[in-house]
C-alpha cells in the first residue's frame, strides 16, 4: 500500500468525504487528483472502501481506517515530543562562572516567554562543550572562546569580555604596566589551565609582546584564581565579567590593548524552537550587559 493513499484516505474518512478532506489537508491538493488516488488504493485492495453519495465507510473501509487512524492522528504529538514539548526542553552545557552569574537571569527570561520550559544543565569547559554537542548529548553550549567556530559547529557570538590582572588590596602595585613593564616579572602568576581560551589569548599577546610570563598556578576556576590572590599567592589573570564584585582583599588592574576573550553560544544544526526563543533572550540580555560598567 502507498503510504500518501493511505493519508489521503485517512483525512477523506475523518472529514467524511472528498471535498471535506481538500479543505483540511496541510497542503494543496484537488478534489479530482484525491479521487483519482483514492482509486487507486481501491485498485490495490480490491475492494471499496467507501459509498460516494451519500458519504458511507463500508466494513473494509472502517477496518483500515481504525488501523491507520491512530498513526496519522499521532503525528502532530510525535512531532511536538520531538521538538522539545510544548513549552520546551534544552540540554545546556557551560562552565561554573557562567551557571553562576549569567546563566540564572537568562533562563528566568526563557521562562517568562515560555512557562512549560524545562532544561538540564552540565558544568563543561570549550573542549568538553564541543565534544558534547558533536555526541548530540547537549543542545547549546555557553563558554569562552578563543579562536574560530569548531568545525562542525555553529557559532554566535555574545559578549566580548576584558582581560584584568587582579592583585592583592595590600599590593603596592597600582597598574598592569607596572608589572609588565618588568625585565623578568617577579609576581606568581594565578591563572586557569594553559588550554582555556583566557590563558591561550594572555600568553599569545605576551608572546607578541616578547614578554614571558608563565603561570606558577593553574587553578580549575576563576573564583579560585580571585581567592588565591586576595590570600595574597600572587597576581591572577581572570575576566571582567559585567556587574560581577570581586572578594574583599582583590583590586582589579585593566589590561590595556589586550584582546577581549570571545563568550559565545554553540550548537550543532538546527536549533529547536525552544533553542530559537533560548538564543533571543542570550543575545538580548548580552546587549543589556554590555551596557554595564565592567
Amino acid at each position: 500500500m502507498n503510504v500518501h493513499h493511505l493519508e489521503l484516505f485517512h483525512f477523506v474518512a475523518k472529514h467524511g468525504g472528498v471535498s471535506a478532506a481538500a479543505r483540511h489537508m496541510p497542503y494543496g491538493i484537488q478534489q479530482p487528483a484525491i479521487s483519482a488516488q483514492i482509486l487507486q488504493l481501491e485498485d490495490a485492495l480490491g475492494v471499496t472502501l467507501f459509498q460516494r453519495r451519500p458519504f458511507k465507510l463500508t466494513a473494509q473501509g472502517r477496518e483500515l481506517h481504525e488501523f491507520i487512524a491512530p498513526f496519522f492522528n499521532g503525528l502532530g504529538a510525535l512531532e511536538e515530543r520531538l521538538r522539545g514539548g510544548s513549552g520546551g526542553r534544552l540540554r545546556i552545557a557551560a562552565p561554573e562562572i557562567v551557571q553562576g552569574d549569567y546563566l540564572p537571569l537568562l533562563l528566568r527570561q526563557v521562562r517568562k516567554r515560555l512557562p512549560e520550559f524545562h532544561f538540564t544543565l552540565v558544568a563543561e569547559r570549550i573542549g568538553g562543550i564541543e565534544e558534547q554537542l558533536r555526541e548530540q548529548q547537549v543542545d547549546i553550549g555557553l563558554a569562552s572562546m578563543s579562536g574560530r567556530c569548531p568545525d562542525g559547529l555553529r557559532m554566535r557570538e555574545l559578549l566580548r569580555l576584558p582581560m584584568l590582572l587582579l592583585v592583592a588590596e595590600k599590593s603596592r602595585v597600582t597598574s598592569a604596566e607596572q608589572i609588565l613593564s618588568q625585565d623578568r616579572i617577579s609576581q606568581p602568576l594565578i591563572s586557569l589551565p594553559a588550554t582555556e581560551p583566557v590563558s591561550r589569548l594572555f600568553q599569545a599577546e605576551m608572546a607578541r609582546r616578547k614578554l614571558s610570563w608563565n603561570p606558577a598556578f593553574e587553578l580549575s576556576s576563576l573564583d579560585l584564581v580571585s581567592r588565591y590572590v586576595a590570600e595574597d599567592y600572587g597576581v591572577g589573570l581572570t575576566l571582567a565579567a559585567p556587574a560581577r564584585r570581586w572578594p574583599k582583599g582583590v583590586r582589579a588592574l585593566p589590561l590595556p590593548d589586550f584582546p577581549g576573550v570571545v563568550f559565545c553560544a554553540l550548537w550543532s544544526g538546527r536549533l529547536t524552537p525552544a533553542g530559537e526563543v533560548f538564543m533571543e533572550e542570550a543575545a538580548r540580555l548580552a546587549r543589556s550587559l554590555s551596557q554595564v560598567k565592567m
